[in-house]
């Protein structure tokens, strides 16, 4: 008599997940874990598990909101887990940010500890044999190999730079490896956010990780507004967005980056409104579209790279990051860029002057780098 498929039980405040892993071979499961602050790190985390999922591995999805929903929705058949929220959002006003995250360090280092407590439990029980991070810092073990996925080595903060940095590397170091995606040399997409002058630990440039893949496809849409990150400031760019284009003579496309069961559309005017789309819907969409506006978060930028897409930038306002990448493409003559207030549709109008995004694709071998998830379990 055949033995019964094993089941998998994961809990979390709301409800109980069961999942049924198949028998048929004995295969390593690695949990892959993206933070919550907008949906980058949940998006680019999607070829890493197909990757993961065409080499053999099963895999088991933690994140929370959002996040973890957009991601139950691409791989609907896989387990998952739901991990304690950071619960980052924004000021209406950009300035006070840094204060607003100061104030919520408690909550943030309460959702660490709490994230630590389930990582842990899942290793005592042996459901899983490996941890890919990204950004959250809670997830890893000294007991299976653990993986921390960051474009951040240097963390952006305005004067306080030095200090955000330095405490960044201090959680990295503690991980096995570190995967950048993006490519090594000079000629690179996060400048000195990925490319420190020093380190005191490895990490493996991976190349930039998207979803998307540049088809030949006719042109739908004048633009496509891609918008995403957390609340109040998702809320005012669309805000913006549709006062700056309705009843304009441009075919629009607002995406909204609202992740919910049930998706909506509705048409106003001249704008098509869509909550959200799933990987191949928005390669299609973006695909289509001959001017796409985001914000210029970090994957937004792999998966136009990848795309060859014309764009135009408008960073978060308070967020460091995104207004260094932003400003560095412009600096480069490669993507326009402006403060969100002071957007207007003419701004597109400055997009032919700059040389656009292009490839930085590069060959990554998935099988070597996974090597590390082959190792004996250390005691």
């Amino acid at each position: 008599m055949g033995t019964k498929n094993p089941y998998l039980c994961f809990y979390s405040k709301k409800r109980e997940f069961n999942y049924k892993f198949p028998t048929l071979k004995k295969s390593k499961t690695i949990l892959v874990a993206p933070l919550h602050w907008g949906l980058g790190h949940a998006t680019r985390c999607i070829p890493i598990i197909n990757a993961l999922l065409a080499e053999g591995y099963k895999v088991l999805l933690a994140s929370d909101g959002a996040a973890l929903l957009i991601l139950r929705k691409e791989f609907p058949n896989l387990p998952f887990v739901e991990l304690p929220s950071y619960d980052i959002t924004y000021p209406k006003k950009g300035e006070w940010f840094k204060l607003k995250l100061f104030l919520k360090l408690p909550k943030i280092k309460a959702a660490i500890a709490a994230e630590k407590k389930v990582v842990k439990k899942l290793v005592a029980s042996g459901k899983i044999d490996g941890i890919i991070s990204d950004n959250r810092m809670g997830v890893r073990s000294k007991k299976i190999p653990s993986v921390f996925i960051t474009h951040q080595l240097n963390v952006l903060s305005g004067n306080t730079s030095f200090f955000s940095s330095k405490m960044h590397q201090k959680i990295i170091k503690k991980y096995d490896e570190c995967w950048v995606p993006d490519v090594e040399g000079p000629i690179n997409l996060t400048g000195k956010l990925g490319h420190p002058k020093q380190l005191n630990f490895p990490v493996k440039y991976i190349g930039p990780l998207s979803r998307m893949e540049k088809k030949d496809l006719e042109i739908i849409y004048d633009v496509l507004v891609l918008l995403s990150g957390p609340e109040p400031q998702r809320t005012l760019l669309e805000v913006k967005m549709i006062e700056s284009f309705l009843d304009s003579n441009k075919k629009v496309l607002l995406i909204r980056g609202v992740v919910e069961e049930e998706n909506q559309v509705y048409v106003k005017g001249n704008i098509t409104i869509v909550n959200f789309m799933q990987s191949r819907e928005l390669e299609k969409s973006i695909n289509q579209s001959q001017t796409v506006v985001s914000r210029s978060g970090y994957t937004t930028i792999m998966d136009l790279a990848a795309m060859e897409k014309e764009a135009f930038f408008i960073p978060t306002p308070g967020q460091y990051e995104q207004k260094y990448l932003a400003k560095q493409l412009k600096q480069k003559g490669i993507v326009p860029s402006c403060k969100q207030e002071k957007f207007s549709m003419d701004q597109l109008g400055k997009i032919p002057l700059y040389s656009g995004l292009k490839s930085f694709s590069s060959e990554l071998d998935y099988r070597e780098l996974f090597r590390l998830f082959q190792g004996e379990r250390k005691l």
